[in-house]
């Protein structure tokens, strides 16, 4: 009866629309404790949806589970097509993981226009959900911009930064200059399919949907270029260096709730491995292009820990810290093999929990002494032994500490770009000294040593629901660091199909040399 329930009911748009009904519903009360409590309703039940799927997910399987297909527009190929599968599944539950954490931290951290802030931290949720869960590329587009909205308003009114407004337009600004050229990547994969359909009398003749655009080749020149347009759209929003600068801003001037979601949920690279990379095979492992992308990513990886290693404010420094890891990632899946498309997948992932959890530890410093610069802290171990714990504790697990999830992701992803290039593994290495330096260089001198001047000694420690986010963040840290089995087998299935994408290229080889022109 599971069984039949399970591949009948439309699970996949349930966890698409319930944040965004439940943000329609907060509409209805006006008591701020009444709101509160139906946000957090609505996100756990979004967390339960989200739960059942992936323990009803077929491990290292590479096939789309639980889809949904139905057109939408038919006359231009656009459909309303859902699913999972090992490249997307564990982000879904992360995003509702975040998105319960968040709201259990602005419990009494947002005063200022709790219903709105949780109606816009709701709809962020649809929008980011519909992100990971697209198939069709058109559909997955709609969502990429609508995320801008909630995104510009939660750092515009509920930011603690003095320049939040600019801070906010940035982002924007630069998401929609990306978008703008992935649109035209994405036009021309549907006029490539169109002239391929036409030609072979297939239907249907338009088509943006990724699993029919896999079956069609693409010209190697037409590959390349493609590849370059979705490669600015993603990498203005993941971001990629030297596109980076709009996210310290953001993630300064911002909410902590969402530089959670920025900081932890990594869309940009996330589009690289679900469409990029696939899609495009024959362009990702050109040399011109792994040697760019690379560069990129070891320049991001140096240029961010240096940087970080000389903030006196914690959260500017997790935002460069953010810059250096996700450096990491690019490497990884440039890397284009089995290790390092692996191992980037899974900081993706872990990164969700340890630089997401630094944001929140950067509250709880906040709530205390209402800034996060270093002078307003030293010595703070001895009022705040809890705070300290699980400070030192995610922050290890973010420079890659044995046991914790941050070492099995970097070490897989290490191994993938030696195996790659021993010259870009070689490089990469220097980013985790570093990532060393800055972190416990920052620790030791605002939680050891004599307690500081600004330091309030009446700051008390964690309260409970601070205890609740810092544990059930570090559960999951010690898990995905002890046991990743679970998370591996998952991904195993997608990622082999993609390292077999990757030596086959696509059919245009095989089956035509004529290029298809697009006029």
């Amino acid at each position: 009866m599971l069984e039949e329930l399970a591949s009948t009911f439309p699970i996949l748009t349930c966890i698409l629309f319930l944040p965004v009904i439940g943000a329609v519903v907060l509409w209805l009360f006006d008591d701020e404790d009444m709101v509160r409590t139906s946000a957090l309703t609505v996100a756990l039940l979004e967390l339960a949806l989200c739960v059942f799927v992936l323990l009803r997910f077929i491990p290292e399987s590479a096939a789309m589970q639980f889809s949904e297909h139905v057109p939408w527009i038919p006359a231009l190929g656009v459909s309303y097509h859902l699913a999972v599968d090992g490249i997307s599944v564990l982000f879904v539950g992360l995003t509702a993981f975040l998105t319960v954490l968040i709201i259990i931290y602005s419990w009494d951290t947002v005063r200022h226009q709790v219903k709105l802030y949780m109606m816009a931290l709701l709809a962020l949720e649809t929008t980011t959900m519909g992100v990971f869960l697209s198939i069709d590329l058109i559909l997955f587009f709609v969502f990429w911009e609508l995320m801008l909205i909630p995104s510009y308003f939660l750092i515009k009114l509920w930011g603690g930064g003095a320049e939040r407004h600019y801070a906010a337009l940035k982002f924007v600004l630069y998401t929609l200059l990306g978008s703008v050229f992935m649109l035209v990547g994405i036009a021309l994969l549907d006029i490539n399919y169109h002239q391929w359909a036409m030609l072979r009398h297939m239907e249907p003749t338009y088509s943006f949907d990724l699993l029919q655009l896999l079956s069609v080749p693409i010209p190697f020149d037409q590959q390349v270029l493609i590849f370059w347009l979705l490669f600015l759209g993603f990498a203005f929003k993941a971001p990629v260096f030297p596109f980076h600068t709009w996210l310290p801003d953001a993630l300064f001037e911002g909410p902590i709730g969402m530089a959670v979601v920025l900081a932890g949920l990594k869309l940009g690279t996330f589009g690289f491995i679900r469409f990029s990379i696939p899609l495009l095979p024959d362009a990702s492992k050109s040399q011109t292009v792994v040697a760019i992308t690379m560069a990129l990513g070891l320049a991001a990886i140096l240029y961010g820990a240096i940087m970080a290693l000389v903030q006196q404010d914690f959260r500017r420094l997790l935002a460069f810290s953010s810059i250096s890891h996700l450096g990491f990632v690019v490497i990884g899946l440039f890397a284009l093999n089995y290790q390092g498309l692996q191992g980037s997948l899974l900081t993706m992932i872990n990164l969700g929990f340890s630089t997401a959890g630094l944001f929140f530890i950067a509250g709880f410093l906040y709530s205390r002494q209402q800034n996060t610069q270093l002078s307003s802290f030293g010595g703070m171990a001895k009022q705040t032994p809890l705070l300290a714990s699980f400070f030192l504790f995610i922050g290890l697990a973010s420079i890659g500490l044995p046991g914790t999830n941050g070492f099995v992701g970097e070490f897989l992803i290490l191994l993938g770009t030696f195996k790659a290039n021993w010259l870009y593994g070689g490089i990469a290495v220097t980013g985790v000294i570093f990532g060393a330096a800055y972190f416990l260089w920052y620790y030791e001198r605002s939680m050891l040593g004599p307690l500081g001047k600004a330091v309030k000694e009446s700051m008390s420690d964690l309260h409970p629901r601070e205890i609740l986010i810092a544990a059930a963040l570090s559960v999951m840290i010690l898990w995905i660091g002890l046991y990743p089995a679970p998370f591996l087998r998952m991904m195993n299935g997608s990622v082999q199909a993609l390292v077999d994408r990757l030596e086959g290229g696509t059919v245009a080889s095989a089956e035509s040399k004529q290029p298809i022109r697009v006029d």
